[in-house]
């Protein structure tokens, strides 16, 4: 691929890992109570905290593979089977389910007193989905240009998940129920076929198909 498809291919996949319309309603379940004003101040702390986390992951995630023992074919097969769940859960509106169901576990424990860090932060926006596309995507850019434009992706997608937080209320009104089921299925569609093509990139970096 060329670099700009490079580039388009690790934001679609973040993008649609990370789901920023969907998490919107969740955010107003944790900022419920809140004024605009703070609610605008923990929109700012989560995707920055978020981004940090997955910046971290981006720059290092192979060298905490290879500590591990890791190979990066072992990871890509592993990481894309987790994508796919994901996806399964979104196409079949399981995804929302158990995101409102730790939600809630989370708001009971915490009192919402760090909500910007946990649940919010974390596993919301940087959870185990969009940790594992960061690692996968950060595996084939070995030069800085490329590790450089990966991090570009990941802003450009946290911009996008403050974006949904911000005008949270007016997107949970536009979309409604029907239009959040709809969104997130398509997302959920897109996310599939691009887990499978992880797979396949595994599995042929570990028993290579000769041409």
């Amino acid at each position: 691929m060329s670099g700009f498809d490079t580039w388009l291919h690790a934001f679609v996949t973040l993008l649609v890992t990370i789901d920023p319309p969907g998490n919107a309603p969740l955010f107003l379940g944790v900022t419920a109570g809140l004024s605009r004003a703070e609610r605008f101040q923990v929109a700012l702390r989560s995707t920055v905290t978020a981004f940090i986390i997955l910046i971290v992951f981006a720059v290092a995630g192979s060298t905490i593979l290879k500590t591990l023992g890791i190979s990066i074919g072992a990871f890509r097969i592993a990481g894309g089977l987790l994508l796919f769940w994901i996806s399964f859960q979104m196409i079949f509106e399981k995804r929302e389910e158990q995101k409102r169901k730790n939600l809630k576990k989370a708001l009971s424990e915490d009192q919402i007193s760090n909500m910007a860090t946990f649940p919010l932060a974390i596993p919301i926006i940087a959870g185990p989905g969009s940790i594992s596309a960061v690692i996968l995507l950060a595996s084939g850019r070995s030069g800085p240009v490329e590790q450089i434009g990966l991090i570009v992706m990941i802003f450009l997608v946290m911009v996008a998940m403050f974006g949904a937080m911000v005008i949270a209320n007016s997107l949970n009104k536009f979309l409604g129920q029907s239009g959040q089921a709809v969104l997130t299925r398509l997302l959920g569609v897109l996310l599939a076929a691009l887990s499978v093509q992880f797979v396949v990139n595994g599995v042929n970096s570990i028993w290579p198909i000769s041409g």
